[in-house]
């Protein structure tokens, strides 16, 4: 089996790293994989440094014909069984490839929590006879995804996976946080490791801190990443008066080192696709407090694997961090449960179900043909 992955962003966020852990473990299951990437992008240096087969384009525009016809020709040439479209850019451009002659069947990963749009172009690409399936990452992203498409019976839902692996909780430093950034060790520091952007609502995150600060001078919280937010969010803390209770870190390539150091992950998200950054804190036994944004709700299962909460109900979210805290069996149950959870959302599993779509769209054509 031969898939060609398009791969449209400059960036490098979660939807990247799904699809690199996608295709290393496809190459595992001896699928024959090709990259077509954005030129110059973080995405490229992975496919050298991996040995990935690839090809760097411009990705200029969605539906730039010249951008559509080198995909044609990069799927024809490798005579790919699948193009899987991870990007609404690549969507676009995956479209435009095939109706200027790419031979292969469409596959499109759903990733975001907002419904597809009603204009004619959204309309005609997501309804497009040539994908053969939508993933989608969490069944919220499905349920959601389904109101804009005539035919449901394409979406399915192959949950995202992290590398378990990479955690060894019980082994690390947990005073590095501490000792770092100059944190009182006296401190119980509670964080998060998402990106500064709308979706992630770090303001919800700062009220929430504020109520627990009224009747816990104790703590400290952790802002663990970077974004375009920081100005915003920096002046928001300076308005509540909360300088003193913060740190933003920056960007920390070494979160398997650092999340394990924190007391609790509280994740406010007012949209999410799935959140694979809880992933990670239950893979670091760290208990979990979060909102039901998105797919949060099928990882998190209040009282069993973490505290779900309302999107923006910051009483809420600080009534289940007390919770938390209050109760050490709750927090060892929760964190047991988590871990034990976590294992359906590994990126073998995430692997394995794909290929398996693969594999059914390859058979339905051989049935008809």
């Amino acid at each position: 089996m031969k898939v060609l992955h398009l791969s449209s962003e400059a960036s490098w966020r979660g939807g990247e790293q799904q699809i690199a852990y996608l295709i290393t473990e496809l190459q595992k299951l001896n699928v024959d994989v090709m990259v077509a990437c954005k030129k110059g992008s973080p995405f490229e240096d992975f496919c050298i440094q991996e040995h990935i087969p690839y090809k760097a384009i411009n990705f200029s525009h969605q539906y730039a014909p010249g951008t559509a016809l080198k995909i044609k020709n990069i799927c024809n040439e490798f005579q790919a069984d699948i193009l899987h479209m991870h990007s609404s850019k690549s969507h676009g451009a995956g479209v435009i490839a095939t109706l200027l002659g790419a031979k292969a069947n469409l596959v499109l990963s759903r990733r975001v929590d907002f419904p597809v749009k009603q204009g004619k172009l959204s309309q005609f690409k997501y309804n497009f006879d040539g994908i053969k399936r939508i993933i989608c990452v969490s069944d919220a992203i499905k349920d959601i995804t389904a109101r804009g498409i005539k035919d449901s019976s394409k979406l399915v839902t192959v949950h995202s996976g992290i590398d378990i692996d990479k955690f060894h909780p019980e082994s690390v430093n947990k005073s590095i946080l501490h000792t770092q950034f100059n944190i009182p060790t006296d401190k119980i520091i509670i964080g998060n490791t998402s990106a500064l952007a709308p979706h992630k609502d770090y303001f919800t995150f700062i009220n929430t801190a504020d109520i627990l600060l009224k009747s816990n001078k104790n703590l400290h919280f952790c802002i663990i990443g970077k974004g375009k937010l920081k100005g915003e969010i920096e002046n928001y803390i300076q308005k509540k008066q909360l300088t003193e209770n913060f740190t933003l870190t920056g960007f920390i390539n070494n979160i398997p080192d650092v999340l394990p150091a924190l007391d609790l992950f509280l994740m406010t998200s007012e949209t999410e696709g799935l959140g694979t950054s809880i992933l990670d804190a239950f893979a670091s036994k760290v208990p979990v407090v979060a909102t039901a944004a998105g797919g949060i709700p099928e990882m998190v299962i209040h009282k069993k694997t973490g505290m779900i909460a309302p999107i923006k109900d910051v009483e809420t979210l600080a009534k289940n961090v007390k919770e938390v805290f209050a109760d050490l069996n709750l927090q060892k149950d929760i964190v047991s449960g988590a871990f034990k959870h976590l294992h359906s959302f590994s990126k073998e599993q995430t692997a394995l179900k794909t290929l398996e779509i693969y594999k059914q769209i390859l058979s339905e054509k051989a049935i008809k043909s």
